[in-house]
């Protein structure tokens, strides 16, 4: 297995960064997930780990040996495309094989690694077969079973569920976190589905224009986001953003008003360091945490605009809420009302600042 460091690591392209100052640490065994919106910089972080592009400043080791200079065939991983990139002439045992036998493995241990492949990923009845006989969740494994014969001590994988249909991809899903289980070896993966990221990671680095927002467990995420766009991008359907201010501090308590609010403030149980009344605040909640019966401290008007039945739940849309635009998760059916008396418990609500930061 192989532990990953990046200390200051910094990507350029003419006078384009890429990558700025990217300090992150990967450990032994551990599933970690680069996710973000196109062009964060996750492929370019995953490029340069594999040694396929060169850091402009700063160092890469793999267990506390310096990366500087080791081509990618030096570094003992493997790396899964978003394409499955298979030999269309060869069979299914020929392609997982293939660089085996240009490594000059021997054919009677080639052979062994194969079929021990073949069986973790249960595709062992395939092993004749090419690759215009195989549907695309069949092709993705024979990629992934190339990775696995070259026994290395780090996979990395590049988007490689984006191709498939959407049952495929949480089959993969299910394949891919059971892969690792039973492995136990350090896993790099790239996407852009935060919902691949929740599901799949032991730890989530969140990017955005080459730099890292936060990096934690999906709960820690989930629960204590550190800014407003990861707020915005961890969490299906995204959080809720309502417009407020600053009424009153008090010792361990902050008031803040929000429009259409009944009572007109919100009393949160935690102080604002920092923060001076006055001051313009966003209130985050999670669509899960909004109450349709009214329970809780306050309560906010809302007219749905339109729904969405998901299957087990109605996603409720206000966008046009003079507080900002507003979606609630609702199990079961669809209520009959067209404006509704939500429920907010201040202990679930998340504040940001002007600027974005979390003020709690």
């Amino acid at each position: 297995m192989s532990r990953v460091e990046l200390k200051g690591v910094t990507k350029r392209f003419g006078a384009f960064e890429a990558l700025r100052g990217i300090d992150l640490a990967i450990e032994d065994g551990e599933f970690a997930v680069f996710v973000g919106p196109s062009g964060c910089g996750k492929s370019t972080l995953l490029r340069l780990v594999c040694g396929l592009d060169v850091p402009s400043d700063g160092v890469i080791r793999f267990d506390g040996r310096d990366m500087r200079g080791i081509a990618p065939a030096g570094r003992k991983l493997a790396m899964v495309f978003q394409s499955y990139a298979l030999y269309p002439h060869m069979t299914v045992a020929a392609n997982m094989g293939f660089a085996l036998r240009m490594a000059g493995v021997p054919k009677a241990e080639r052979a062994v690694r194969v079929a021990r492949a073949a069986e973790t990923l249960q595709i062992t009845r395939l092993l004749e077969r090419r690759p215009k006989e195989l549907s695309g969740g069949q092709r993705q494994r024979v990629a992934i079973g190339r990775a696995i014969v070259r026994e290395p001590s780090l996979f990395l994988f590049d988007e490689p569920l984006s191709n498939l249909d959407a049952e495929l991809r949480v089959e993969m899903r299910f394949e891919l976190a059971e892969l690792h289980r039973r492995l136990g070896t350090t896993m790099v993966y790239v996407t852009h589905d935060q919902v691949e990221a929740m599901t799949l990671a032991n730890r989530i680095v969140v990017l955005r224009d080459g730099q890292v927002e936060q990096i934690g467990t999906p709960a820690e995420l989930y629960e204590r986001p550190v800014n407003r766009f990861v707020a915005s991008f961890i969490g299906s359907p995204r959080m809720n953003f309502l417009a407020g201010r600053i009424v009153a501090l008090q010792s361990g308590a902050t008031e803040v008003a929000v429009t259409g609010l009944e009572p007109a403030t919100l009393t949160l149980p935690v102080a604002a360091p920092g923060a001076a009344v006055g001051d313009a605040v966003e209130v985050g909640i999670r669509p899960d945490d909004l109450r349709l019966d009214g329970a809780g401290a306050a309560r906010l008007a809302m007219r749905v605009e339109f729904s969405e039945y998901v299957g087990g739940a109605v996603h409720l849309h206000a966008p046009g809420h003079p507080a900002g635009r507003l979606t609630v998760r609702h199990p079961g059916a669809c209520p009959a009302e067209a404006s509704l008396s939500l429920g907010i418990d201040p202990g679930r609500c998340h504040v940001f600042a002007a600027d974005g930061r979390r003020l709690w």
